[in-house]
C-alpha cells in the first residue's frame, strides 16, 4: 500500500479524530510554537462527553481552554513547565504541576511511568517518501508519539520542513486531521534597561568559539546584540528566538569551532514568530531533536566551551538557585536549566551562568536574599552553581566557601539592599561587614 494510500485512509475531521479521547485517558499535546490548535479546539468540544481526562504538556503559545473553571471534572492540566496560560489555574488547585528537568520527560513515556494514550501532534505535509516534519517543536513530542496508544496529527503546510532526527512516516500516525493555520507565535520579550545592564556583563563571559545555550526570558535574548563583534560562535540549545537570526546572517554565528557537530545549530524547539518558522524552513544548518538528547548533560559537555545562560528568580547567600516558583506560588519549571548547567560545567572550558536582576518590583525588593522565600524551591543547588551576574557585575561561586560566596554576592547585589545583607551575615557569623570606606567603594 502506498503512503498516499494510507493518508487518505487516516484522513478525518478534527472532531471524528477526538472522538478516540475517552473518559479517563492521558492527552500529550505537543507544546510551544507548534500547539495543534485545531485539534485543542475539537478536544474542547468533546469535553462535555468526557470525564477525568488529564491533559499533560510543557508550556503552550495558545490559550489552554481545558483549565477553564467549566471544565474541571472533564479535563484536568498537569504542567511539566509552567506557562503564563496555566499558571492561574495551577496557584488555585486545578490544574496540577510535575517539576522535572527537562531532559528526562521523556523517560517517563518511554518506562511507563507516565503512558500516554493518545498524542495531538501538528505537522508538516509529508515529502515524497511520505515523511511529516514535527518542524519547529520536536522537543518531547516525538517521542511521545512513539510511546502513545494513538496518534492525532493535523497537518498544516504553514508548518516548516526542519532537518534532524524530525520525522514520522504516515504509516506511524492513526488519524490525519488537516488544517492550514498560522502557528502559535510567541513574541520576542522585551528587554529593560536592567536586562541589557546584565546581558552586557554576561556577554563578557563569552569568546571566540563558544557554544551557546540561551534559555527562556529578557535577560538571555538580550545577551546576544553584545555579540555582534565575537567570530565563529556555535549553538547548542534546547530552544531558538527569533534573537538568533542577525548573528547568524552576520556570520557571527557559524559553529566553525564546534568539536560536537561542527556547522550545525542543534536544538529541541524554536519559540518564535514566522520570521523565525520561515528561517528554519529546510534550512540544513538546524537540527532538530528530541530534548532526551539535546539536554542530556553529557550530550551538552561534548561541546568545549559550552555557555549556558538561565535566569533565575530569586538566590540565597549561599548560592541556591530558584526558578519555577515565587515562595509556594509556582511560576514557570524545571525546564533545561539543570541540564544545560551541570552538561557546561563539564565542557572543558565550559561556563555555566545564572543571569538574574538583583531586584524586582520596582527595586522594591531583593532578589540576592539571605534565605529563600517559605517554599521556595531550589532548581539549581548551592553545590552546582558557577557564575552569577547581575547589571553589578559577576560573582564566581565555584569552589568558594559560604563566607567568600555571601561576600561575592554582596557586592553584585543591588546597593539599597547590601546593609540589610550584611547584617544577616553578622548574625550568622557568615561574614563581618568591611570598613565603612571599603565597603562605600563597592558602591
Amino acid at each position: 500500500m502506498s503512503w498516499e494510500t494510507e493518508y487518505k485512509r487516516r484522513l478525518q475531521t478534527a472532531d471524528q479524530a477526538l472522538e478516540h479521547v475517552q473518559s479517563g485517558m492521558r492527552v500529550y499535546i505537543q507544546p510551544g510554537c507548534a500547539e495543534p490548535e485545531t485539534l485543542v479546539e475539537a478536544l474542547m468540544r468533546r469535553g462535555p462527553h468526557v470525564n477525568d481526562v488529564e491533559v499533560v504538556h510543557m508550556m503552550t503559545m495558545g490559550c489552554a481552554p481545558y483549565i477553564a473553571a467549566e471544565m474541571e471534572g472533564h479535563f484536568r492540566h498537569n504542567a511539566m513547565f509552567i506557562g503564563p496560560n496555566v499558571r492561574d489555574a495551577i496557584n488555585d488547585g486545578r490544574a496540577d504541576y510535575t517539576p522535572i528537568n527537562l531532559s528526562e520527560i521523556e523517560d517517563l513515556f518511554e518506562s511507563g511511568a507516565m503512558p500516554i494514550d493518545v498524542a495531538l501532534l501538528q505537522l508538516s505535509p509529508p515529502d515524497s517518501h511520505g515523511f511529516c516534519s514535527f518542524g519547529i517543536g520536536v522537543d518531547t513530542s516525538l517521542t511521545a508519539a512513539k510511546c502513545a496508544r494513538f496518534v492525532i496529527a493535523q497537518i498544516n503546510d504553514q508548518m516548516p520542513r526542519t532537518y534532524g532526527d524530525s520525522f514520522i512516516h504516515i504509516s506511524d500516525l492513526d488519524a490525519i486531521v488537516e488544517s492550514s493555520r498560522p502557528l502559535a507565535e510567541a513574541k520576542r520579550p522585551k528587554s529593560s534597561e536592567t536586562h541589557l545592564a546584565i546581558a552586557k556583563n554576561v556577554a563578557g563571559l563569552i569568546d571566540d568559539g563558544a557554544v551557546l545555550q540561551l534559555g527562556i526570558g529578557g535577560i538571555p535574548d538580550a545577551v546576544l546584540p553584545y555579540l555582534c563583534d565575537r567570530k565563529d560562535l556555535g549553538v547548542h540549545s534546547e530552544m531558538i528566538s527569533d534573537a538568533l537570526i542577525p548573528l547568524i546572517e552576520a556570520g557571527v554565528i557559524t559553529g566553525a569551532r564546534k568539536n560536537f557537530k561542527p556547522r550545525k545549530i542543534i536544538v529541541g524547539f524554536g519559540l518564535g514568530t514566522k520570521r523565525l518558522f520561515e528561517f528554519v524552513d529546510n534550512n540544513p544548518i538546524f537540527e532538530f531533536h528530541p530534548t532526551a538528547y539535546t539536554n542530556h548533560p553529557m550530550s551538552v559537555a561534548r561541546n568545549d566551551n559550552m555557555v549556558a545562560i538561565n535566569s533565575a528568580l530569586q538566590i540565597d547567600l549561599t548560592g541556591q538557585v530558584c526558578s519555577d516558583s515565587i515562595g509556594n506560588q509556582f511560576y514557570s519549571g524545571i525546564g533545561g536549566q539543570v541540564d544545560f548547567l551541570r552538561g557546561a560545567a563539564y565542557s572543558k572550558g565550559g561556563k555555566p551562568i545564572i543571569a538574574i536582576p538583583s531586584s524586582a518590583k520596582d527595586g522594591k525588593i531583593s532578589r540576592i536574599v539571605p534565605m529563600l522565600s517559605p517554599g521556595a524551591g531550589v532548581v539549581t543547588s548551592r553545590g552546582l552553581v558557577r557564575y552569577v551576574v547581575t547589571e553589578f557585575g559577576v560573582a564566581f561561586l565555584h569552589g568558594k566557601s559560604i563566607r567568600e560566596r555571601a561576600k561575592a554576592l554582596i557586592e553584585i547585589a543591588h546597593p539599597d539592599f547590601r546593609d540589610g545583607l550584611y547584617e544577616y551575615c553578622e548574625k550568622t557569623k557568615w561574614l563581618q561587614r568591611p570598613q565603612v570606606e571599603e565597603f562605600a567603594g563597592t558602591r
